[in-house]
């Protein structure tokens, strides 16, 4: 990265702490479930229930107490961000390659194409419409009918839904920038000296566009952590045992008078993701690109 925009991330207040959350999130999902000691799926009735044999409040043998069948909270909570981190970071690759596959062709070949009257056709026109038709649909309606419709909910079945149906905005983006460079005087002489198009698109088009992708990508993880947890809440994602922010959030609304600290840990948690990638992905933008800012 150039130094002049570390240096700009560095001052962005915003950036340093999105970065700090994001760190913290992987670190609390991969070294937590060894900190806590705790399986996620296992019942503790000696100390995890009152004497009424309502869920423990937080406590030194649970930390942040447990839920409705005594299993630990701070266990399934690192769990579950696991799980997140994994389906937003996953389902945000496949969607930032089709886009940027997408969103390059189509730019570079704006303005070409046959013309029939006042319409013309070409492979921009077909990749833009078709990314019209779907940015039609709401987000995540889409993902909730899709994920209806499957028989056997997993984690590679959310990811892939959450990758197919997230990648028409990237495309409009890449393809606006795509436009910009296409025209730049390194790319036209690489053309006039008759270098093909694959080549032109790899070692020159796609280093100029990277910046806008790592931006996107970035945004999308936080996009897909919120996508999955709503799938989940909606009993629409992975099934119970295993645990999900999602569907813990669910559990914590119905027990919420007797054991709030349920709905108060991965609420906090997806509002800290979801934050935190925000905020990392407009740092980078302002870093990589400030004329964007």
């Amino acid at each position: 990265m150039d130094p002049r925009a570390i240096g700009r991330f560095k001052k962005n207040g915003g950036a340093v702490v999105g970065a700090g959350i994001v760190v913290f999130l992987i670190l609390f999902a991969l070294l937590a479930p060894f900190i806590v000691g705790q399986d996620p799926l296992a019942s503790d009735l000696a100390h995890g229930r009152t004497e009424d044999g309502t869920p423990a409040p937080p406590s030194l043998w649970h930390w942040l107490g447990t839920d409705s069948l005594f299993r630990d909270e701070l266990a399934r909570l690192a769990h579950g961000a696991r799980l997140s981190l994994e389906i937003g970071f996953a389902a945000s690759a496949i969607s930032l390659l089709i886009g940027a596959v997408a969103g390059i062709v189509a730019g570079y070949a704006h303005g070409k194409g046959r013309s029939f009257g006042p319409f013309r056709l070409g492979a921009d026109e077909a990749i833009m419409r078709f990314v019209d038709v779907g940015l039609s649909f709401p987000f995540l309606l889409l993902v909730m009918a899709i994920g209806a419709a499957l028989d056997r909910t997993t984690e590679l079945t959310i990811l892939v839904v959450l990758g197919l149906t997230s990648w028409l905005g990237t495309a409009r983006v890449v393809r606006s920038k795509t436009i910009q460079v296409r025209d730049l005087d390194f790319v036209v002489a690489s053309r006039a000296l008759g270098q093909r198009t694959w080549v032109v698109l790899l070692r020159h088009v796609l280093p100029n566009v990277s910046g806008v992708l790592v931006v996107l990508g970035t945004i999308s993880v936080a996009q897909m952590i919120l996508a999955e947890a709503v799938l989940s809440y909606l009993n629409l994602g992975i099934a119970p045992p295993t645990p999900t922010w999602g569907h813990m959030l669910l559990e914590g609304q119905r027990a919420f008078l007797a054991a709030p600290w349920m709905l108060v840990a991965p609420g906090v948690a997806i509002v800290l993701s979801v934050l935190g990638f925000n905020l990392l992905g407009e740092g980078l933008r302002d870093a990589l690109d400030p004329k964007e800012s």
